[in-house]
């Protein structure tokens, strides 16, 4: 890694599931955990609470320059997923691998300053406009793996195979031929793929991520599964009802009880959204081992609908937190979501809590749990030989100070918010300091001038 050995001592730190007063942690030139110990040195790094940072499981990088701009109804008959959908497809007509790489640099760090240290990207997007593979079949994820380089943040790049518009097979519309691959076409972009994260370095990984149902027909699940047989799978599923319609029309089941009846669904797996299951469906999922990937800011913006988390949590699910379409990157935004969500559904309070920890305890070491398992990355504790994935909280912040154990992570997530976020460290690289990203100025005039030219464009 390069960057020397480094020294932390935190007031507080919540190490191996335990919370510990005056604890050092030291950081190898590798990039991973080498010690943690009582008393402090006096060249360490003094922080107010170190936490292990999570990894934010599912992103579409591109989808970040879209903040803001798809709140006009779309149609007379009333906005959804769907028209959303039509207006995020233009708007990738214009997009090009210099804007791609631009946006991603922004977006990621933008994760790292709300206290993810890794991001397990959706990468989807492969072509020119009119479908035209670039001369580097991988040019576009090559370009997601330079933003990283820039931005520090861990990535496990998840090449996205998609074959068809819908589940009877029907050709790829003009908004999504960018998308497309044939079974060949996708195993050489995946090589290539591995090519490129391999050289980003140790920390980074790559996985596979069949699009959905909707999107991929069996034999390309089927054959998208052998490339990386030790690696993650992402796939969307059951997000909205009208997927699940069309998944029951042409299976004759429901889209979780389909793929987990089709294939061994198990810890190297990541169910995006899965919203819309059954009660058989959510212990099925539970039991799997699997995680759950949840994206509350995401769903909420598209009415998506509620996903049953407190049923999944007393059977012992996992999940973890994603940003998905990025346009609100806030990580204690998404916790408090999640769980207010329950809430409001349920009538009641603090409906994701256990007897052994808070509300936002349980959110937090869920998101961290489930996050490292669906990235693939040695990380998720405070521990000895773990990828060193940190995330200090300033404890002198208004609704921090004086707060002591769980009660610091309730603050942090439904009172002070990410602006508690001091300092973050994405496999020892220190890319946040006193709240701020190293390379703020840069990544963030970078992102204007690709701004301005697809305004230009446009």
């Amino acid at each position: 890694m390069g960057s020397g050995v480094q020294k932390i001592w935190a007031e507080h730190a919540l190490a191996s599931g335990v919370w510990r007063a005056g604890v050092q942690v030291t950081i190898g030139d590798d990039g991973r955990i080498e010690a943690l110990a009582d008393g402090r040195d006096s060249d360490a790094l003094r922080v107010g609470v170190l936490l292990p940072a999570p990894a934010n499981l599912h992103s579409h990088a591109i989808q970040r320059a879209m903040a803001g701009l798809t709140e006009a109804r779309a149609a007379d008959t009333g906005d959804s997923f769907w028209t959303w959908r039509a207006l995020m497809y233009r708007f990738l007509d214009a997009v090009g691998p210099d804007d791609l790489e631009a946006i991603a640099a922004l977006g990621q760090m933008e994760m790292l300053e709300a206290g993810y240290a890794c991001v397990g990207e959706f990468h989807y997007i492969h072509h020119a406009p009119d479908g035209t593979p670039y001369d580097d079949l991988a040019e576009l994820a090559g370009r997601i793996a330079a933003a990283a380089d820039q931005s520090g943040i861990g990535l496990t790049l998840l090449p996205v195979l998609y074959q068809q518009a819908g589940c009877d097979g029907s050709p790829l519309g003009r908004g999504q031929v960018r998308f497309g691959n044939s079974g060949d076409r996708f195993a050489a972009l995946f090589e290539r793929s591995s090519q490129i994260v391999e050289r980003l370095g140790p920390d980074a990984g790559i996985g596979v991520a069949p699009h959905s149902l909707r999107a991929v027909n069996r034999e390309g699940l089927a054959d998208c599964l052998t490339l990386a047989p030790d690696r993650p799978v992402h796939i969307h599923i059951a997000e909205q009802t009208g997927e699940v319609d069309e998944v029951m029309a042409h299976y004759g089941q429901r889209p979780v009880d389909w793929l987990m009846n089709a294939h061994e669904v198990d810890e190297r797996w990541c169910l995006v959204h899965a919203t819309h299951m059954t009660a058989a469906e959510t212990a099925r999922l539970a039991r799997s081992g699997a995680v759950a990937g949840l994206c509350p800011v995401t769903e909420a913006s598209l009415g998506d609908g509620i996903f049953d988390g407190a049923d999944y949590l007393t059977q012992g699910g996992l999940f973890g937190i994603g940003t998905d379409s990025n346009i609100r990157i806030s990580l204690s935004e998404e916790l408090r979501l999640l769980e207010y969500s329950q809430r409001l559904r349920d009538k009641g309070r603090a409906i994701l809590a256990s007897r052994e920890s808070s509300t936002g305890r349980t959110l937090f070491e869920g998101a961290v749990r489930g996050g490292a398992q669906a990235t693939g990355r040695e990380s998720g504790s405070l521990a000895q030989g773990e990828w060193a994935d940190l995330l200090a909280l300033d404890s002198a912040s208004l609704d921090l100070d004086g707060r002591e154990g769980d009660t610091l992570l309730d603050s942090f997530v439904f009172a002070h918010g990410d602006g508690a976020v001091s300092d973050v460290w994405s496999a020892g690289r220190h890319m946040v300091r006193e709240g701020r990203h190293v390379h703020r100025d840069a990544i963030v005039s970078r992102y204007r001038a690709a701004l301005r030219s697809l305004r230009e464009r446009a």
